[in-house]
């Protein structure tokens, strides 16, 4: 990967902003507050990070992720020199966002999804690396960039995350050559996957054991989903992230081929969330202008509820299972 014209613009700009997507994972925030310390370190700069959505609870530990600030508190006339997206898989999950993205001078596509269109100035794409943190540490290593400690705490915690732990297909043998010169920089892997796996709150685990009680099971168990209602994560008084790791549970059912998740966002509006074992989920996802990975995908549609099930259980048919 040729690096040199990202390190350039970074030299030049003067003011940077770096995006996460809506609904922020560990990847995208692990590579969000990753690349920050990273141009903070070798640069002395300091970026502003933009959040879709609330800081999930769960990685408040991120160094700098406190730093981040909801696109709300932002100045949406405001012209930066070089803006950033972060696994951004596709051009409508920047939202809001958008107007900043538009409005610069310069602006880069850093991910690794192979449903990503280029949508940049700049992209630098990897569908083979397990998450856009090991794209990062990739280019940060062929820009002989310092990696400080910080810095890889976060860049360990995008891998980490966006590999299940090191339980996914993506954990390669180039993701795990990452990862241990991480750990030579100074992470702790039992003190990370504490902080991502083992700090959940009580109502989080009850309300995820009320999701999957509710689940729904089709064509002969090969297929499992499960809807998540904003009255549910009242009732149950839990945050944007407490679906993390839900699709995966109903996945895991011997029987299940393919597993999603439909989560209201509005009664007119379903984010969708697909895992599966051999189905190309990606397919499904991309009918609805979403994307992301063969096993693993996302889209958003404009329905309540009932019909984003009925839409996406239409599709799933398509597949033969």
């Amino acid at each position: 990967m040729n690096c040199q014209q990202f390190d350039d613009i970074i030299k030049v700009s003067k003011n940077i902003l770096i995006i996460s997507h809506l609904n922020p994972d560990g990847d995208t925030l692990g590579s969000m507050c990753g690349l920050y310390s990273a141009i903070l370190d070798n640069y002395k700069k300091k970026a502003d990070m933009l959040l879709m959505s609330k800081l999930p609870e769960v990685y408040g530990f991120l160094p700098y992720s406190k730093l981040a600030k909801h696109i709300s508190e932002y100045d949406k006339s405001r012209e930066y020199d070089l803006v950033i997206n972060v696994d951004v898989a596709s051009y409508d999950r920047m939202f809001e966002s958008e107007i900043l993205f538009k409005k610069a001078k310069k602006t880069v596509n850093i991910d690794h999804h192979i449903t990503n269109t280029g949508y940049a100035d700049l992209n630098y794409i990897e569908p083979e690396a397990s998450s856009t943190g090991e794209v990062l540490h990739c280019m940060m290593k062929n820009l002989g960039w310092k990696i400080s400690e910080n810095t890889a705490i976060n860049l360990y915690t995008a891998i980490l995350t966006d590999t299940g732990a090191f339980r996914f297909n993506n954990t390669t043998k180039r993701a795990m050559e990452s990862v241990a010169e991480l750990i030579g920089i100074g992470v702790k892997p039992a003190e990370i996957y504490k902080y991502c796996y083992e700090s959940n709150t009580k109502e989080h685990i009850q309300f995820q054991a009320h999701c999957i009680s509710n689940a729904k099971f089709s064509d002969n168990n090969k297929v499992a989903y499960t809807v998540v209602y904003k009255k549910d994560m009242e009732k149950f008084n839990v945050g944007e992230d407490c679906t993390e790791g839900l699709t995966e549970k109903l996945r895991a059912i011997k029987s299940v081929e393919v597993a999603f998740l439909v989560k209201q966002l509005s009664p007119s509006s379903s984010k969708i969330s697909m895992r599966s074992e051999t189905a190309d989920v990606s397919k499904i996802c991309e009918v609805f202008g979403g994307g992301g990975h063969k096993l693993a995908a996302g889209c958003l549609i404009k329905s309540n509820v009932d019909t984003a099930v009925k839409k996406i259980l239409d599709e799933i048919v398509k597949l033969e299972l």
